[in-house]
């Protein structure tokens, strides 16, 4: 049974959006019977007032956290700075723009019971259509470079127990960090399954992510491609 939770959110310039997801974040917890938790906002460079509504937060809840980065790093070194820092026994992350239902986190941890990954896919994506069009050629490709079994490879609602990230280390710089994660899960021989979640539209603020991120996404991708699939004896 889960008894302990570390919920990360890494956060770029969504200072309309965190007072709502730390909101959802603790309801989700104590709905689960979760009573030692904590909510990790990696603030990663923000330009807007983000850090300073996380501070205030943290000030009426010490259980709500703020780490802040210098400058922005990008997705994946959010990530890995939430990882990294959390305290407790089950790791859970999402973004902070609120396009999930974080109550759906009990329908998780069941499974956790049982696998070292449970991976949210969206049932239905409410995105721009030029964002589910790159979406799915991106985890079309994915799934036969790393030949991954994982319907929604980037849907950022995922539970891991705490030490699969003392054998995944992650190298990613932005976006392919989920990617890395599951292919090196099935090298690795981690247990993996995926659970249906919903998915809603973004009530405030703008995604970070653009279609000119693709060139760069496809450089990433071969160059973890020969990490991951082809440099024998690699555990990094």
């Amino acid at each position: 049974m889960v008894s302990e939770i570390s919920i990360i959110f890494p956060a770029y310039n969504e200072e309309e959006s965190v007072d709502e997801a730390a909101r959802r974040a603790v309801e989700a917890v104590e709905l689960s019977g979760i009573d030692d938790y904590e909510v990790i906002f990696v603030d990663d460079g923000s330009s807007d007032g983000t850090a300073a509504k996380v501070e205030a937060l943290s000030a009426s809840n010490p259980r709500i956290k703020l780490i802040k980065h210098d400058g922005n790093k990008g997705y994946a070194e959010a990530l890995k700075t939430g990882f990294t820092s959390a305290t407790k026994k089950y790791l859970f992350y999402s973004d902070a723009d609120n396009q999930f239902d974080l109550k759906e986190l009990k329908n998780l941890l069941p499974a956790i019971e049982d696998y070292d990954m449970v991976c949210g896919f969206r049932i239905y994506r409410f995105d721009p259509l030029s964002r589910l069009f790159l979406s799915w050629g991106y985890n079309l490709i994915v799934r036969v470079m790393f030949r991954i079994r994982i319907r929604d490879i980037d849907c950022a609602f995922k539970l891991f127990r705490k030490e699969v990230f003392d054998v995944i280390k992650i190298e990613s710089r932005k976006f392919f960090v989920d990617t890395e994660i599951l292919a090196k899960a099935r090298k690795y021989g981690l247990r993996v399954t995926e659970i249906g979640v919903r998915h809603y539209p973004r009530e405030a603020g703008s995604s970070t992510v653009r279609p000119s991120h693709v060139i760069s996404t496809i450089a990433e991708l071969l160059e973890m491609w020969w990490k991951i699939m082809v440099r024998p004896g690699s555990r990094e």
